[in-house]
């Protein structure tokens, strides 16, 4: 079974799953990668970009603090909501969340959530810690879990990555006849959370994932995230700014603008997930 997931896991075999114990045993892995498309390749690594411009792309870490798993109370038959016939307080149910009378998007678990357990929301059941990423050798990872890798009885519906760290270096080129600046322009971009600020990004996928004795009790779940170059298409290089050595530093204030854009196309990108059932 496949569910989309902004950014890997088999789980530990010590996770086995006895009467008792928890309703699944998870064992996860995980992997991430920058993921160039055949499509836009103009050869040496370039790849085309919507506005023309071409990029390399030369150096690509990322340091995921955690991905958060996350589950509500298993529901039953009268909790769950059409989308089409939203519950009172509700309006315009569409992808994924419904709009609440007060003006806030909310997500169709936390809802149902809101149904069956009395104003109840959608919480963390397990969080799966990363570490460093380098997205241009990516390597499949095997998780842990905190507190541990069995799971209570829920259904989790989500997966969240928590991104703290984000380093990227290249080079980028204009393919017009007539060039909206003359040669190559290195660029490097270095994000990274401090104290207990906000993380530089967090990602979410959707899983579906019950956790009961309905199911078979082992859950093998691969998290993959994969970062296309399309990050890169709505950033008007001309308009960046070069420093002293003529390397664009896209954390200056003066690229702010193009920093921007790069953030918010990487908080859209949803990681997926692989997700196959054992009895044991």
């Amino acid at each position: 079974m496949r569910a989309p997931l902004l950014l890997p896991v088999l789980m530990l075999a010590g996770c086995a799953w006895e009467p008792g114990a928890g309703f699944a045993a998870l064992e996860a892995t995980m992997n991430a990668k920058y993921a160039p498309e055949g499509s836009r390749e103009r050869g040496l690594g370039y790849q085309q970009l919507a506005s023309s411009y071409q990029i390399q792309v030369t150096g690509a870490t990322m340091q995921l603090e955690r991905i958060e798993l996350i589950g509500r109370a298993a529901s039953t038959g009268p909790s769950r909501f059409d989308p089409a016939n939203p519950p009172p307080g509700y309006t315009l149910c569409h992808g994924g969340h419904c709009h609440r009378d007060d003006g806030a998007l909310i997500p169709y678990e936390d809802i149902e959530a809101e149904l069956s357990g009395g104003g109840a929301t959608a919480t963390p059941v397990a969080t799966l810690p990363v570490g460093e990423l380098n997205l241009l050798a990516p390597v499949p990872r095997t998780l842990g879990c905190e507190p541990d890798c069995e799971l209570p009885r829920t259904e989790v519906t989500r997966a969240r990555w928590a991104v703290t760290t984000l380093r990227l270096a290249g080079t980028v080129r204009d393919s017009l006849t007539t060039p909206r600046f003359p040669g190559n322009r290195l660029f490097q971009l270095e994000l990274a959370t401090t104290g207990t600020a906000s993380p530089v990004a967090v990602l979410e996928g959707d899983l579906d994932v019950p956790s009961d004795r309905e199911h078979a009790p082992r859950v093998l779940m691969h998290l993959q995230l994969d970062i296309p170059s399309r990050i890169f298409d709505e950033v008007d290089w001309a308009a960046t700014t070069p420093g002293a050595d003529g390397t664009v530093d896209l954390g200056a204030e003066a690229n702010a603008a193009a920093r921007a854009e790069i953030l918010e196309y990487l908080s859209g990108v949803k990681p997926t997930a692989e997700v196959t059932r054992e009895d044991r």
